[in-house]
């Protein structure tokens, strides 16, 4: 699983650079978020715009993404499918998660 880091003041956005997000590869996902967030202050915004299969092994690793955050780092996801939204909307996980549009609509907010 291939993850891009972007930092900017007060926000590191990391990007799901993989077209799935399913058992075969949450392992390599959760590894590589864990390191992309080590000591980050402020906001994570998860990119998952390349994504566009997502089942519930990779629900649970967005779920447990938010556990490798420090106290007061929020995780925040943008740029959802369509089939990936429906998933986060079928399993009220919407709710949980404040979810943007796009990137940029989470970097203006």
């Amino acid at each position: 699983m291939q993850l891009t880091v972007r930092r900017e003041t007060g926000v590191t956005v990391v990007r799901a650079d993989e077209a799935r997000l399913d058992a075969a590869g949450v392992l390599a996902f959760k590894d590589r978020f864990r390191e992309a967030v080590v000591n980050v202050q402020g906001r994570v915004i998860l990119d998952l715009g390349s994504v566009n299969f997502l089942d519930s092994s990779g629900l649970g690793a967005v779920v447990a993404a938010r556990k490798f955050l420090d106290d007061g780092v929020a995780l925040e996801l943008a740029a959802l499918t369509p089939a990936v939204e429906r998933v986060f909307r079928l399993t009220r996980m919407d709710s949980v998660f404040t979810i943007h549009p796009q990137v940029e609509d989470a970097l203006t907010g």
